[in-house]
C-alpha cells in the first residue's frame, strides 16, 4: 500500500510512555520514528493517534509533504539551524510533530521577517504557518489559539523621564519598531497619541532606536534584555503592553485543515509537549500559552 494511501490523517492524544532506549521507537501509525525522540530524564513523548479521515491530510498536505512556513525573524522559536540547514527550534519542531501526526513528509519554507511570512499565504507558499496570531492577519489566515506567549514591552535609556508603560503615548514620543511585527500590529491598533517609527528586523529597529534617539524601542522581552545589556545605562518598563500569541494557521479556505490545526495545539499543550519542546532548546523568555 503506498504512503499516501495509508496516510489516516492523525489527531494526537499524546501522553508519556517510558522505554529502555528512545532511539529506535516505532510510531503508533506503524512508521519508524525518523527524528529525534523529545524526551525527558525518564519518559519519552510519543503520540497516541486516532484515525481520522483521509481528507484532513489530503487538504493540509496534498502533495504528501507538509510546507511549513518559517519565521525566522523570531530568535525565540528559531533558535539555529541542522546540519542539513533546515531550521532549528521549539516553531521547527513543532511543525515537524505535526507532520509525523499526520503521517507526512515536512519542507521548512523559511521568511526573513513575519509580514512576508504572512503575505505568501495568498500564493499558496505554504500549508501551515507559524507566526503571531493577528487580526490583520486573521483576514487571510485561520489560527490556532497560542501554542506559546512573549512579553513585549519598552526599552528606554537610564536617564529617560518615562517611568510606566502608559507613560509612553503622548504627544510627541517616537517608538521604534520592527516594521509589522506582532506588537508593531498591536501598538497600530492601540496607540492614541506617539508616533510608532519602523525599521525592518529587530536589529534594524534597535540601530533606529540609538541613532534617532527616539523616546522608547518596543520589541520583545527576551530581546530587549539583550539590548540593555548591549547598549548600558538603559532600563525596561515594568510590565508589558502585550503578549505575542504564538500561533499555527494555515489558508482560510481549509475548514477541516484549521480544526485539526486547533486541537492538535490543545493537545500539544495540555500534554506536555510544547514544555517539552521549550526545555529541549533551552529558551529563556517563553511561556507556554494557557490551554482553552
Amino acid at each position: 500500500m503506498s504512503k499516501q494511501a495509508t496516510r489516516e490523517c492523525i489527531h494526537c492524544e499524546t501522553k508519556l510512555k517510558s522505554v529502555a532506549s528512545p532511539a529506535d521507537v516505532s510510531q503508533p501509525n506503524g512508521r519508524r520514528a525518523t527524528g529525534k525522540r523529545l524526551q525527558s530524564p525518564s519518559n519519552v513523548l510519543l503520540l497516541k493517534v486516532n484515525l481520522m479521515p483521509n481528507p484532513v491530510a489530503m487538504e493540509l498536505a496534498p502533495t504528501g509533504t507538509l510546507r511549513a512556513a518559517i519565521n525566522l525573524a523570531n530568535f525565540l522559536l528559531v533558535t539555529g539551524k541542522k546540519p542539513n540547514g533546515d531550521p532549528d527550534g521549539v516553531a521547527p519542531d513543532l511543525a515537524a510533530a505535526i507532520a509525523d501526526d499526520l503521517g507526512v513528509d515536512i519542507k521548512y519554507v523559511p521568511f526573513a521577517t513575519p509580514g512576508e511570512l504572512a503575505d505568501a499565504v495568498s500564493d499558496g507558499a505554504w500549508d501551515i504557518g507559524l507566526i503571531g496570531a493577528e487580526p490583520a492577519r486573521a483576514e487571510h489566515i485561520s489560527f490556532t489559539a497560542a501554542y506559546v506567549e512573549i512579553e513585549a514591552t519598552y526599552l528606554v535609556l537610564e536617564n529617560s523621564p518615562l517611568k510606566q508603560l502608559e507613560d509612553v503615548d503622548q504627544p510627541g514620543m517616537r517608538i521604534a519598531v520592527s516594521a509589522r511585527s506582532a506588537y508593531d500590529l498591536y501598538l497600530t491598533r492601540h496607540l492614541k497619541h506617539a508616533e510608532l517609527v519602523r525599521a525592518e528586523g529587530l536589529d534594524a529597529s534597535y540601530e533606529l532606536f540609538v541613532q534617532e534617539d527616539l523616546d522608547a524601542l518596543a520589541g520583545l522581552k527576551p530581546r530587549l534584555l539583550f539590548d540593555v545589556e548591549t547598549l548600558g545605562q538603559a532600563r525596561l518598563l515594568e510590565g508589558r503592553f502585550t503578549a505575542v500569541q504564538q500561533a499555527v494557521g494555515t489558508a482560510t479556505d481549509r475548514k477541516d485543515s484549521a480544526a485539526y490545526l486547533r486541537s492538535f495545539i490543545e493537545t500539544a499543550k495540555t500534554s506536555g509537549l510544547v514544555a517539552q519542546l521549550i526545555s529541549r532548546h533551552q529558551v529563556k523568555g517563553l511561556s507556554v500559552a494557557p490551554a482553552i
